[in-house]
């Protein structure tokens, strides 16, 4: 766990936890209980590299294995 936190910091990163942060201070000012357990989740995705903030949401396209997609034959009915 120590090294999860420590390591592989990005700007992403510090943008998830920088975000959460500021989240979690609005929402306990504003006594917005929604919006602390929102900022806790940001803060911890940057805290640590949970989710987008490890950079797990992008998924390069497969455009070489496209299973090539067949015509639909349709028939009329009276």
């Amino acid at each position: 766990m120590k090294q999860r936190i420590l390591s592989g910091w990005n700007f992403i990163r510090i943008l998830y936890l920088a975000a959460g942060i500021m989240i979690l201070i609005q929402s306990i000012a504003g006594r917005q209980w929604a919006g602390i357990i929102v900022g806790a989740y940001f803060a911890a995705m940057g805290l640590f590299a949970i989710g987008c903030a490890a950079g797990k949401c992008y998924y390069p396209s497969q455009t070489k294995n496209k299973p090539e997609i067949a015509e639909a034959e349709f028939e009329e009915i009276k």
